[in-house]
């Protein structure tokens, strides 16, 4: 199981949802962000969620891959019971990915079949200014 998440972290590490910024603040858009693609992912929209996506994660990771990976890693833990907002924290950098602005947001969320796990979802500013989630991890 480990080793499936660490792969899956690996394969994640660039996912995507278009959200205006308008006048919330970096971390408030990119939280809205990574809600709005969650809730895709929580519907076991997969497709969906890697149309969303960014550009580099498309181009990085095949959609048949995405969806095998998601299925494998989110399928198991059933149903989404909640998830709370713990921390958004702004970065130019992360490793093994190119500078730009992200916001790392993690969750405190409960699973039908996992009662505590910490879920990192990481949108970044796309070009067109939109923030799109870049990275999913969950332990």
């Amino acid at each position: 199981m480990k080793k499936s998440i660490a792969a899956f972290a690996f394969v994640v590490f660039s996912l995507t949802t278009p959200f205006a910024m308008g006048s919330q603040s970096r971390e408030a858009a990119a939280e809205s962000a990574a809600r709005a693609w969650l809730a895709l992912v929580d519907a076991g929209n997969y497709d969906g969620s890697w149309s969303a996506a960014a550009a580099l994660f498309r181009q990085r990771v095949p959609e048949s891959q995405w969806q095998s990976a998601a299925s494998s890693v989110r399928g198991p833990l059933g149903a989404l019971k909640s998830r709370t907002l713990q921390s958004a924290t702004f970065k130019s950098a992360l490793p093994g990915a190119p500078d730009g602005e992200y916001v790392v947001v993690q969750f405190a969320s409960s699973f039908e079949n996992k009662a505590s796990a910490i879920e990192t979802v990481t949108p970044m500013k796309d070009p067109d200014g939109a923030w799109r989630v870049s990275g999913y991890y969950i332990r």
